[in-house]
């Protein structure tokens, strides 16, 4: 008995640990998006040239220093780590994983097509959704094997990277500042128009997203997935005080790396320079792994389980939260409500991304408290299982 109960213990901590990880990518991937949502110019690579003040540049500089791709990869390595979670259940159940997994595969995918036409064009679903194609080939390997072919991967996206940043001038493959500045004030505007001139500007951006995915969200998300299922095989995130010196060494390093590569990455002109890009792509992870060896430590300590635990809520809530982040952004900046696209600087985004997702950490814990799990999640679970779960806390 005792020894069951010390591996439910362990099964528990592992997945809230999972779940606050989850919540503070969630967070870190909104600030981010918001930036998109509410003009033309983040998507367009140029800066709004109507908030240029100290405050809304050092807000720029923050967002490209310590946010810009550091939470994507948190929320890829955290989707690979649930993937090892479906296979448990599916064990538990004496289910046929594969089957399961391909019909989320299919539900992830089609949600992530609503979510473009519809809400939001910088989609991450269906990316998600095809490289999980690829570990659903391949999670059989051996976690040796794993580990090599995530370098290997990320080591691609480097040198394709590092070659485009020597060989390729930024004007034969990129608009120039001023058709840069151009697009950039029509996409704001056409975002205060109907629902159809809003559908047309998110089919327009698909061309852009799949080149995206396919030259780095796609392989770096295959990456942090195929490192993440061999952290959930070992359960790496379950006995944290166990290893503390671990995540202290961790941060020695992922802070001064990471950091140092996030500025020169900000200093050097963010996404519109390919050599900044690769900066950011190489240095990143240390970040990332520094954030994530900081929380840990936090989260258990008694006087932060607070902190831990509405993170956790809104984790486990994620995909719900994350579609509502962009209905959010939605109603705020386009023209079917609010119309502030263009109205807002950088040093706003920020304020607003921090209050709505305290506000999804509220809604989360309201909404869990009498259900089981979120709409979104329950819908998903429906369809990966091939049957209806329990909607109300309590019922079968």
């Amino acid at each position: 008995m005792a020894a069951s109960r010390t591996s439910s213990d362990s099964v528990a901590t592992r997945i809230h640990n999972v779940d606050a990880l989850r919540g503070f990518a969630l967070f870190g991937i909104f600030v981010v998006n918001i930036t998109f949502m509410a003009s033309g110019f983040a998507g367009n690579l140029v800066d709004d040239p109507a908030f240029d003040s100290p405050v809304d540049n050092a807000a720029r500089f923050v967002l490209s220093a310590l946010f810009s791709m550091k939470f994507y990869l948190l929320f890829s390595f955290l989707f690979g780590y649930s993937f090892t979670l479906q296979m448990a259940a599916a064990s538990r159940a004496g289910a046929d994983f594969s089957a399961r997994m391909r019909r989320r595969i299919l539900g992830l995918f089609l949600l992530g097509i609503v979510h473009i036409v519809v809400l939001y064009s910088g989609d991450v679903l269906t990316t998600y959704a095809i490289a999980c194609l690829v570990l659903l080939v391949t999670y059989r390997v051996t976690d040796s094997t794993a580990l090599r072919a995530a370098g290997g991967i990320y080591a691609v996206v480097l040198v394709s990277l590092g070659g485009s940043a020597v060989l390729l001038d930024r004007s034969s493959f990129m608009p120039t500042d001023a058709e840069a500045m151009s697009n950039a004030h029509d996409q704001t505007q056409a975002m205060r128009g109907s629902l159809g001139e809003i559908i047309g500007q998110h089919l327009d951006g698909i061309g852009l997203l799949v080149v995206q995915a396919v030259s780095l969200q796609g392989p770096t998300a295959l990456a942090m997935f195929l490192l993440g299922m061999v952290f959930g095989r070992r359960g790496l995130l379950t006995d944290i005080a166990g290893h503390g010196t671990v995540l202290r060494r961790i941060q020695f390093i992922g802070f001064p790396v990471g950091l140092a590569g996030g500025i020169a990455y900000a200093a050097l002109g963010g996404d519109a320079v390919t050599s900044a890009v690769f900066v950011s792509v190489a240095t990143a992870p240390f970040l990332t792994a520094a954030y994530v060896a900081t929380l840990l430590r936090v989260l258990h300590r008694p006087r932060r389980r607070l902190l831990g635990g509405a993170l956790a809520t809104a984790g486990r809530m994620a995909l719900t939260n994350y579609l509502m982040q962009s209905l959010i952004g939605l109603l705020l900046f386009t023209g079917l409500g609010f119309g502030l696209a263009g109205e807002i600087g950088p040093a706003g985004l920020m304020v607003i991304s921090v209050a709505v997702f305290g506000f999804q950490t509220v809604i989360s814990a309201v909404w869990l408290a009498g259900h089981k799990y979120g709409p979104v999640e329950w819908l998903l679970r429906w369809l990966t299982n091939w049957q209806r779960p329990g909607w109300i806390r309590g019922e079968d």
